[in-house]
C-alpha cells in the first residue's frame, strides 16, 4: 500500500520530517487520514450510483476523510432495488464508489462479509464456526460400553476411573469396564449454529471457524474470485469488527494443543470442564485459552493482514471481544481499532481499555490507531455535538488518532424523514439537524489528528499486562475479553495500577509477553510489572536480560509467584527459580529494594509511583488539575494534546519536557501562536471541556504571539428585542416571532415544540463603549450556534461555555445567532402521531436498552438560544 511504502519506520520518519518542514505555528498539511471517517451502512445494498455520488460529495463537504462500507439487512418495500451481496452488480457498485471517492480525495474501507462476522454462503459446514461438546456417560465396572457415533464428528472417547489414569477408547467398538466406577467422556466437534449477524441479502450463512487456517483459506479463495473486478489498492483497508463469534473449538484443536502445550488434552477433560483441584483446573484452562489465542492470531488475524496487503490494502481489526491476547491481536494488523460503547463515564467507555489498541500500535510501530466511535453515545436523535466532541477527546488522549464515526446509513433522496437509519448509531447523516454544524467538529478532530499522527509516540513507562493471570482462573471454559464491563481488566492487578498511573500523570503503554524486546524497551524509561501470579519463565528471563542491557524493571510488591500452564511445569519452575536466585536486593534510593543487574536495575516496591520517582521517571503534575494529556515527540520538542476535565484553568502549566519555548494551537478554532513561557512552565487558559495542543521546542519558536484573554469582571447583558425566524428543518417551519426575554422556542406552540432544525435570532444593539474587543457569551444554547456580527462570520460554538471572541463594534450592531437543535422533538412528534418510519427488516428498531424504540412518551426537549447573552470586554 503506498501509504505504508517502505515499512513502518520509514513512514514514521516521513511523518516527522513533514511536520518539521512546516512553520512552527502552522498546522500540518491535511491528509484524508487526518479527517474522521464514517461507517457507511448499505441497507440491503439497495444503492444507486447517482445517490452514491451525491452522498460522497456530502461527506467530502462536511470534512470526512473516507467511508467504511458495511452491507446490512434491507428496508421494507425496497427489495426491487437490492443488489445481492457479492453479485456482479454489487461488486460494480463498490468499484464505482471507490472511483468516485478517489475523485474527491476520500478513502474507502470494506468488510470481508455482510453484516458482522466473516461468513455467509461461501462457508461450508466443514469450515463453519464450531463448538466443543463433551458427553459424560457413567459406566459401572463389569458392564460393556458400546459407542455408536455414526454421523457425528467425535474426536476422542476416554474412560476415566474414579482414581487413576484414563483409558483411550478410540477405535474400540466395545469396551468392558474394569471394577469400579467409570465415566466415559465423548469429545465431539459440533456446529455452533452461529451465522452472520444482521446480514445483507445474499450474505446469509455460517460464520467461519476462527481458529482454522483451512477455513480462512477456503473463504478468502472464494471471496477473492467474487471481488476480482475490484482493482487492487482501490480499498484502503479491509475491516474486521469486534470478535462476536461464539465457537470455542476447531477440528484440529486436540493436535494443536498437544503440539503447543506439550501434553494430551484428552487426558485432562475433567479439568477442562472445571472439575478437580482448582490449581490444576486453572492451569489446564489457561493452556486451552492460550491455544485459542495462538490459533486466532496465526490462522485468522495475521492471514487477514497478509491477504489485505496482497490486494494492495491494509487491515483494520478490532481485537476486543475475542478470547485471545488483545495486545498481540491488535498488533497483528495494520490499523488496530478499539471502540467506545454507550454514554461517557460508563463501563463500556473507558480510556484505559482504549489504550490496549493504541499501546499495540505504539509498541509495534503502527502509525494509526482507529476507533469505532460514539456507538450508543446517547439515545437516538438526542446526541449533541458537545457529546461527540467530549467523546472524541477521550479517545484522542487514550492514543487513538484515526476516529471512525458510528455512523452513517445510505439513504435515497425519496425516503421520508428521518430516512434510512441504523439501530445503534449516533445517526451522523445529512438528515439529522446536527449535520449542519458537524463540519466544525470534523475540523476540530482533523486538526487534532494531524498532530497526533505526526512524530513518534512519547510515553515513559511500559506496563506489563499479566495475560496469564487473566487466563488462569476456574471460571467458564470460554472467556471473551470485551470492552463492555471489563472485569477481566480491573479484577487483576493491571487495572488498578493503570488507573493510578493515569491519575498521577504518568504516560504509559501496555506490553505483552510477546512484545517485550530490547528494541521496544529502549524507547521507554521503565518497565512496570504489577503484582503477577503467573508469568512464563522465558518472560522473566527476558526482563532480566533487558535489565542487564540497561532497563529499569519495577515489580509491584513481589516477583511473579509461579509459571502458568501444566505442560512441563516443574522444568519451567526451575528456570524461574534460577532466574530469581540471581537477584540480590539491597535498599536503594528512597529506601526501595533494588537489585543491580548488568547496566540496569530491578526494583521491588509496594507503591509503583514511588519506584518510578526513585528511578527518575518524570510525570506531568498538571494531571492533579484534571487536565488529561497524551504526548508525542517531534523533531525539536514534544506535542502535548491537553483536555481540561476539571475546573477552569488560567495559569502556568508545568511540563516535564525540557524546553526553551512553546506554541499553543487551538484545534477548535485553528488559532496558533507563540506561548508565554517561564521556567519550564507554559501560560495556559482552558475552560472546562476545552482542549489545546502545546508544542514545546528546545529553541525559541518564531511567529505571532498567542492572544491571551483578560476579561473584565463585569459582563454587559445584551438587551432588546430578538427577531426569531425558522430557517430549515421540519416537520414544518413554525411562524416567526419576537421576544425580549430569551427562552426555549418550544414554548411558541405545537409547531415549534415539534420542530427540529435551525432558527435565526437577530438583535440590534449599540456599542457599549467598554473596549476594543469582547467575548460574546451566549449563555445556554440548545444545541449549537453559528454567529454573525454585522454580516461577518464570527464562528460556531458547539459546546459550553458558548463563548466566541469578537472584534470592534460599530455604533449600531446587528448580531445574528443561528441555533440548531437535535432531532428529539421531531421524532417524539412522529411517534405520538404514529407515523411509520421503522421500516427495516431486522431489529426494527431498538432504544439504548435494546427494547423497542418509542419516543412518544418523551418530554419536550428545550431548544434554541436560551441565554442570557452577554458581552464581556477584553482588556
Amino acid at each position: 500500500h503506498p501509504w505504508y511504502a517502505g515499512g513502518v519506520r520509514r513512514t514514521l520518519v516521513f511523518l516527522t520530517l513533514a511536520v518539521c518542514a512546516a512553520a512552527q505555528t502552522q498546522w500540518p498539511e491535511v491528509r484524508r487520514e487526518h479527517k474522521p471517517w464514517t461507517r457507511w451502512w448499505w441497507h440491503g445494498s439497495a444503492v444507486e450510483k447517482d445517490t452514491l455520488r451525491t452522498e460522497l460529495q456530502r461527506f467530502h463537504d462536511a470534512g470526512l476523510g473516507g467511508v467504511e462500507i458495511t452491507p446490512i439487512y434491507g428496508v421494507k418495500g425496497q427489495k426491487h432495488k437490492t443488489l445481492p451481496y457479492l453479485s456482479p452488480q454489487w461488486v460494480d457498485a463498490v468499484r464505482y464508489t471507490t472511483r468516485e471517492a478517489a475523485k474527491l480525495g476520500l478513502g474507502v474501507d470494506l468488510t470481508p462479509g455482510a453484516g458482522w462476522r466473516i461468513g455467509g454462503p461461501l462457508v461450508t459446514e466443514e469450515h463453519a464456526n464450531a463448538s466443543l461438546r463433551i458427553q459424560k456417560i457413567p459406566v459401572k465396572g463389569g458392564t460393556t460400553f458400546r459407542g455408536d457415533f455414526a454421523g457425528r464428528a467425535v474426536q476422542a472417547v476416554m474412560a476415566y476411573p474414579a482414581a487413576g489414569d484414563p483409558v483411550d477408547l478410540a477405535g474400540k467398538a466395545a469396551w468392558t469396564a474394569p471394577p469400579g466406577e467409570w465415566t466415559v467422556y465423548v469429545v465431539e466437534k459440533v456446529l455452533s449454529g452461529e451465522k452472520v449477524k444482521r446480514p445483507a441479502p445474499g450474505g446469509e450463512g455460517y460464520t467461519i471457524d476462527t481458529y482454522s487456517r483451512a477455513a480462512f483459506g477456503a473463504f478468502f479463495d472464494a471471496f477473492d474470485k467474487r471481488i476480482a473486478d475490484i482493482p487492487n489498492g482501490a480499498v484502503r483497508a479491509w475491516f474486521h469488527d469486534s470478535f462476536e463469534y461464539t465457537g470455542n473449538w476447531s477440528g484440529a484443536m486436540l493436535e494443536e494443543f498437544q503440539r503447543r502445550r506439550g501434553y494430551d488434552l484428552r487426558r485432562r477433560l475433567p479439568e477442562l470442564q472445571g472439575e478437580g483441584e482448582p490449581d490444576r483446573v486453572g492451569r489446564v484452562l489457561s493452556d486451552y485459552r492460550e491455544t485459542l489465542s495462538d490459533l486466532l492470531r496465526e490462522n485468522v488475524v495475521a492471514p487477514l493482514s497478509e491477504w489485505a496487503r496482497a490486494r494492495g490494502g491494509l487491515s483494520r481489526n478490532q481485537a476486543h471481544g475475542s478470547p485471545g491476547n488483545l495486545l498481540d491481536l491488535y498488533a497483528a494488523c495494520d490499523i488496530p481499532e478499539t471502540e467506545i460503547f454507550g454514554r461517557l463515564g460508563g463501563s463500556d467507555s473507558d480510556p484505559l481499555i482504549s489504550k490496549f489498541a493504541s499501546s499495540a500500535a505504539h509498541v509495534a510501530g503502527k502509525p494509526l490507531t482507529s476507533a469505532e466511535s460514539f456507538t450508543w453515545l446517547n439515545e437516538h436523535f438526542t446526541v449533541t455535538l458537545e457529546e461527540i466532541k467530549r467523546a472524541a477527546d477521550q479517545l484522542l488522549v487514550s492514543g487513538v488518532n484515526h476516529i471512525v464515526f458510528h455512523g452513517t446509513a445510505y439513504s435515497p433522496p425519496d425516503a421520508a424523514w428521518p430516512g434510512w437509519v441504523f439501530y445503534a448509531s449516533t445517526q451522523l447523516n445529512s438528515r439529522n439537524p446536527i449535520w449542519r454544524d458537524l463540519p466544525v467538529v470534523n475540523r476540530y478532530i482533523t486538526r487534532a489528528q494531524s498532530v497526533l499522527q505526526s512524530g513518534l509516540p512519547s510515553n515513559e513507562v511500559l506496563l506489563y499486562w499479566p495475560y496469564y493471570d487473566v487466563l488462569d482462573n476456574p471460571g467458564p471454559m470460554f472467556q471473551q475479553l470485551a470492552v463492555h464491563s471489563p472485569v477481566w481488566f480491573y479484577q487483576e492487578s493491571t487495572g488498578p495500577v493503570a488507573a493510578e498511573l493515569w491519575r498521577q500523570g504518568y504516560s504509559f503503554d501496555y506490553v505483552s509477553d510477546r512484545q517485550l524486546s530490547g528494541e521496544v524497551a529502549r524507547r521507554y524509561r521503565a518497565i512496570v510489572v504489577p503484582q503477577t501470579r503467573r508469568m512464563p519463565a522465558q518472560t522473566f528471563e527476558r526482563l532480566m536480560g533487558l535489565a542487564r542491557e540497561g532497563a529499569t524493571v519495577v515489580f509491584q510488591k513481589h516477583l511473579p509467584e509461579d509459571v502458568p500452564g501444566l505442560g512441563g511445569v516443574e522444568l519451567r519452575r526451575e528456570r524461574m527459580r534460577k532466574a530469581k536466585d540471581a537477584l540480590r536486593f539491597a535498599p536503594g534510593r528512597m529506601g526501595i529494594p533494588e537489585a543491580r543487574l548488568g547496566m540496569g536495575r530491578v526494583l521491588l516496591a509496594n507503591a509503583v509511583e514511588r519506584a518510578l520517582e526513585a528511578a527518575g521517571v518524570a510525570r506531568e503534575t498538571f494531571s492533579a488539575d484534571g487536565i488529561q494529556f497524551i504526548r508525542r515527540a517531534h523533531e525539536g520538542g514534544y506535542s502535548y494534546f491537553l483536555v481540561n476535565g476539571g475546573a477552569a484553568f488560567d495559569g502556568w502549566l508545568p511540563v516535564s519536557a525540557p524546553m526553551k519555548g512553546a506554541v499553543l494551537m487551538d484545534p477548535m478554532t485553528g488559532a496558533a501562536g507563540v506561548a508565554e513561557v517561564r521556567q519550564g512552565r507554559v501560560r495556559l487558559q482552558l475552560q472546562p471541556g476545552e482542549s489545546m495542543i502545546v508544542r514545546t521546542y528546545t529553541s525559541a519558536p518564531e511567529g505571532m504571539a498567542w492572544r491571551y484573554l483578560t476579561p473584565a469582571p463585569v459582563p454587559r447583558p445584551l438587551e432588546g428585542t430578538w427577531k426569531v425566524k425558522f430557517l430549515e428543518g421540519g416537520p414544518e417551519l413554525p411562524a416567526p416571532y419576537e421576544i425580549s426575554r430569551l427562552d426555549s422556542w418550544t414554548l411558541q406552540g405545537e409547531a415549534a415544540a415539534s420542530f427540529a432544525g435551525t432558527a435565526s435570532y437577530t438583535l440590534t444593539f449599540p456599542d457599549p463603549g467598554l473596549g476594543k474587543e469582547y467575548l460574546l457569551d451566549l449563555g445556554d444554547v440548545r444545541d449549537s450556534a453559528r454567529v454573525r456580527l454585522n454580516g461577518r462570520e464570527v464562528g460556531t460554538a458547539v459546546m459550553g461555555p458558548y463563548r466566541l471572541r469578537v472584534g470592534g463594534l460599530l455604533n449600531q450592531n446587528v448580531l445574528e445567532v443561528q441555533v440548531t437543535n437535535v432531532a428529539a422533538n421531531r421524532i417524539r412528534d412522529m411517534d405520538r402521531r404514529k407515523v411509520p418510519w421503522r421500516i427495516f427488516h431486522d431489529i426494527n428498531f431498538v432504544n439504548i436498552q435494546y427494547r423497542p424504540f418509542d419516543a412518544s412518551g418523551w418530554a419536550v426537549r428545550a431548544a434554541g438560544l436560551i441565554g442570557p447573552v452577554h458581552l464581556i470586554p477584553l482588556q
